[in-house]
């Protein structure tokens, strides 16, 4: 059976509230945590950017199950060195529970500490660096690195959790999901027509079969938008409102601050949504959404309700969706 998780919106609520909603998502059947790591919010009026490693650590402390970042960059704003340092802690405090998503970042959160933003292929070219220094790292062995991107000196991690850290790579492309299903441990992903997503599914398993590995026992992890409200009107307000980047279709990699996406998000319109984010009042309609996506075989679904809601949507999804889930029926 698939789990189903919160994806957490720490561009969207202080991080006391949050921890809040996960410790209320647990109670009613959710099972872990995606947390958003964001230096900046999307729009200024989701208002907040607390540091996702500081309040991963409170997180591991006041839920059970497991969790991570959903994704880090670990190739602008911080070194990789330093990512892996903070995994290692996390996964020695919570043994077994932390994982680590990385990604190829975009302008909005690595723009920070300034200087060029390089064209999509450098910056997969800086991801596949920095993940071999995160996994040289914590392996635990002693390691220099000089690379095309990233220089270390010979240093070691000295605190190391009991079992690995796994690393999944959030990835699109082919190119990006053949690479990380060879040389990683597992796959994140956003919610997607089915069509794409069984392309997504393919190409990851594609290579992780050239590394001889078996695809079926990897993590494939979706983070899915949904809007649920007690009527469809306001359950499209709060997108329109609140997460009007869910109707953006087209990439946001290159976009540079909040107020740019506020000015882009008075050109959505409620149809921007279709495919991307599920406007709904109706609980049926967001468990045959979620089923969908179960069956074509996801094992973590972590899913994100865009609106200020979220007491209430936690425990009508803890009540009315989550006990009526099935198991993938996808026979292979």
């Amino acid at each position: 059976m698939a789990t189903i998780g919160l994806s957490a919106a720490l561009e969207q609520f202080h991080p006391n509230e949050l921890l809040e909603h996960c410790r209320l998502a647990e109670q009613y059947g959710f099972r872990g945590v995606m947390a958003a790591d964001h230096f900046q919010p999307w729009v200024p009026a989701q208002g907040h950017n607390a540091f996702v490693y500081s309040w991963m650590g409170a997180l591991g402390v006041v839920t059970n199950h497991r969790f991570g970042p959903g994704v880090t960059c670990p190739s602008f704003r911080t070194h990789p060195a330093v990512i892996a340092q903070a995994a290692a802690t996390l996964g020695a405090m919570f043994p077994g529970r932390f994982w680590l998503g990385l990604g190829s970042g975009e302008l909005l959160n690595e723009n920070v500490v300034g200087g060029e933003w390089p064209e999509p292929l450098v910056r997969f070219e800086m991801l596949q660096e920095a993940t071999e220094i995160i996994q040289k790292l914590l392996s635990g062995k002693e390691t220099r690195y000089r690379g095309r991107y990233f220089r270390m000196n010979k240093v070691r991690l000295w605190t190391l959790p009991e079992e690995p850290v796994p690393i999944y790579i959030a990835a699109t492309g082919p190119q990006t999901l053949r690479w990380a299903g060879r040389t990683c441990d597992g796959l994140i992903t956003p919610g997607a027509a089915p069509d794409k997503l069984r392309r997504i599914l393919a190409d990851f398993a594609a290579g992780a079969r050239e590394a001889g590995k078996d695809p079926d026992q990897m993590p494939k992890l979706l983070q899915l938008h949904v809007s649920w409200a007690p009527t469809d009107e306001e359950a499209l307000q709060n997108a329109l409102t609140e997460w009007p980047n869910g109707g953006m279709n087209f990439p946001k990699q290159d976009i540079r601050s909040p107020e740019d996406f506020a000015a882009m998000a008075r050109l959505v319109r409620p149809e921007d949504f279709r495919g991307r984010v599920l406007i709904s009042s109706d609980l049926d309609q967001h468990r045959a959404h979620l089923q969908q996506f179960i069956d074509l075989g996801f094992d973590e679904i972590y899913v994100h309700n865009v609106g200020r809601n979220q007491a209430e949507w936690i425990k009508a999804y803890g009540e009315a969706v989550l006990p009526k889930l099935r198991p993938c029926s996808t026979v292979s």
